[in-house]
């Protein structure tokens, strides 16, 4: 068979050579992911057999696959809890508590008025603020996956970071939208 050293039974830090935490070396993280697309490269196998090639490509696949869950915090997280058999239940367990839910609400309404009023200083703030939110259930995240083992308190946060990347993602909706108008 090629030359591949790719395990797909390997989980996902394994497969970067990473310890399975939530902070990671994403230095580490970008030059193992360059070594092993190197490896598994369809380009690399095609003087292969069509069979070889196809194993090339699962490869190449599941080392994409891997490095773009690791590299966002919200995928990564969720996957660390998979590992640990803990569903986040983002889709079905909306619950939360409702000063976090009235915040929302605050957020889309900002958000809302900013792309009415065409105030990209407002969304300038907002972003910034967000990111700074994002930061702060990021590092907690890391203490209680990482430091406390507190798997069911994660997901809550997880949750939370979800509807966070909602509001980034309304965000970046209100200046295109602000842009297209201009």
């Amino acid at each position: 068979m090629g030359s591949f050293t790719i395990d797909l039974q390997d989980n996902y830090f394994q497969l970067f050579a990473q310890d399975v935490l939530f902070r990671i070396n994403v230095a580490q993280l970008d030059q193992s992911y360059r070594t092993l697309q190197a490896q598994v490269h369809p380009d690399k196998h095609v003087h292969l057999s069509a069979t070889e090639q196809r194993v090339a490509m699962q490869g190449s696949t599941q080392v994409n696959e891997a490095y773009q869950t690791l590299r966002n915090p919200l995928r990564r997280a969720r996957y660390l809890l998979s590992l640990q058999s803990i569903d986040t239940e983002e889709e079905t367990n909306t619950a939360m508590p409702a000063d976090f839910l009235m915040a929302q609400m605050e957020w889309r309404e900002a958000i809302d008025e900013a792309t009415q009023d065409r105030a990209v200083s407002v969304l300038d703030t907002l972003t910034t603020k967000l990111q700074q939110e994002t930061q702060t259930l990021e590092t907690q995240l890391a203490v209680m996956i990482d430091d406390e083992h507190h798997y069911q308190d994660a997901a809550v946060l997880v949750r939370k970071l979800h509807f966070l990347q909602k509001l980034a993602e309304a965000l970046h909706s209100a200046y295109d939208i602000i842009e297209i108008d201009n």
